[in-house]
């Protein structure tokens, strides 16, 4: 008679079904569902841990361009003239900058704006 491997089998299904654990109805019971289950389930883990980051940055810009708007500036030309004036700090921490202390924010803003030099026309 041949040997079927009964431990290692067992042992070895009982991860799959341990992993599939939260499914619903034969997902969690079944070894054949429950395998395709976590392998998919694997896949979108990894798809979105990266999906996140780049949810969360375009969040932050999303905010940051808010906030300057309402000081009458773009986020482009915002972050253009940081560049210009050398001054890095990363979306994430101007962005909590713009909801926490807007003033802060704002002295940054002041900053790096610079006087307009348009020459005044005298109307006769």
């Amino acid at each position: 008679m041949r040997v079927k491997g009964t431990n290692t089998t067992r042992i070895r299904r009982k991860k799959w079904l341990k992993q599939a654990s939260g499914s619903f109805g034969t997902r969690k019971a079944s070894f054949k569902a429950a395998k395709q289950t976590v392998i998919q389930a694997s896949k979108y883990a990894y798809r979105d841990r990266r999906q996140k980051k780049r949810e969360f940055r375009s969040l932050w810009i999303l905010r940051l361009n808010a906030a300057l708007r309402a000081q009458g500036m773009t986020y482009s030309v915002f972050i253009n003239e940081l560049k210009k004036a050398k001054i890095v700090i990363n979306r994430k921490v101007l962005s909590e900058l713009a909801i926490k202390e807007p003033n802060k924010l704002n002295l940054i803003i002041n900053t790096i704006k610079k006087p307009t030099n348009k020459p005044t026309v005298a109307k006769t």
